[in-house]
């Protein structure tokens, strides 16, 4: 390493500088993740990880936690799966917190974090929750303030009628939807119902979480009975409208999924697209 008065040369990665108050990235890192869209490939899913219907990969997280975070620092999911945001904490050095409602994921969640940490001799500290997100002030009452939440909600009931991409789980005996709880998001009929009540669990992030600290939603637009809802868009207002606190919103990241087979719908008929990509939503605590 070469050492400079302000900065230390990381060789191919790059310069980093040492007074970098948000991550551990050099100048040159740091660039590369500011693009506005991407493309992500990630690695096939070992057989526990293919129970959740909805899972969302360790890899793209673990890009997203070392932009926002140092080693080392708080790292939230509140609506966990089977622990992808955990597992990419324990490979990249940050302690994590997640919250799962759904107690099958939960368990499947916990069996494959104690592999991967004793896999690698991990004492990071992490911490899981059979429990609803509603309870996250409680339930956080003895942690430190969070500095980064990363996760991926339900989207609305995207799961439940997207009898079409679930044919081949179905074949395979693998969950359709999240579960049958009342609690569960997922299972809320009325749309602009399911926006509030995501955002009332928003609202808890935005109490544990530290000043100035980041919220990354991964969440689409939804296509249900011949209209396109823009869930994305509507959450993305909707986080920034609310009455005693609201998130700032800083910008969004396009996922770009090139890897999904195309899928004949209206053809011959009406358009209905082929949906390939995420929004990733990035807000911060600012408080006035």
């Amino acid at each position: 390493m070469k050492k400079d008065k302000n900065y230390i040369d990381l060789g191919e990665r790059g310069k980093y500088n040492p007074n970098n108050k948000l991550n551990d990235l050099t100048g040159k890192e740091w660039i590369k993740f500011t693009k506005s869209w991407f493309i992500h490939r990630p690695p096939r899913r070992k057989e526990d990880e293919i129970l959740h219907p909805a899972k969302f990969p360790e890899t793209l997280v673990g890009e997203f936690i070392k932009f926002f975070t140092k080693k080392n620092q708080w790292v939230l999911d509140p609506f966990l799966g089977t622990g992808s945001t955990l597992i990419s904490c324990i490979e990249n050095n940050r302690n994590g917190i997640g919250i799962e409602l759904n107690k099958k994921y939960f368990v499947t969640a916990a069996k494959r974090i104690e592999r991967l940490q004793k896999e690698l001799k991990s004492d990071l500290k992490i911490k899981l929750y059979n429990s609803n997100s509603n309870d996250l002030p409680k339930l956080l009452a003895e942690f430190p303030p969070i500095d980064y939440c990363i996760t991926s909600p339900p989207y609305w009931n995207q799961l439940e009628r997207n009898s079409i991409r679930q044919s081949e789980r179905k074949k395979k005996n693998l969950d359709t939807k999240y579960s049958s709880s009342e609690d569960d998001l997922g299972n809320c009929k009325d749309y602009y119902e399911f926006i509030e009540k995501l955002c009332r669990i928003f609202d808890k992030v935005f109490f544990v979480m530290k000043e100035g600290g980041y919220l990354t939603i991964i969440v689409n637009n939804i296509y249900f009975e011949s209209k396109l809802y823009p869930l994305a868009f509507d959450v993305a207002i909707a986080l920034t409208k609310r009455s005693e606190q609201s998130w700032v919103m800083k910008d969004e990241k396009i996922w770009l999924q090139d890897d999904k087979s195309l899928i004949a719908l209206g053809v011959n008929s009406a358009w209905v697209g082929n949906r390939h990509h995420q929004y990733c939503l990035i807000f911060r605590k600012e408080t006035k």
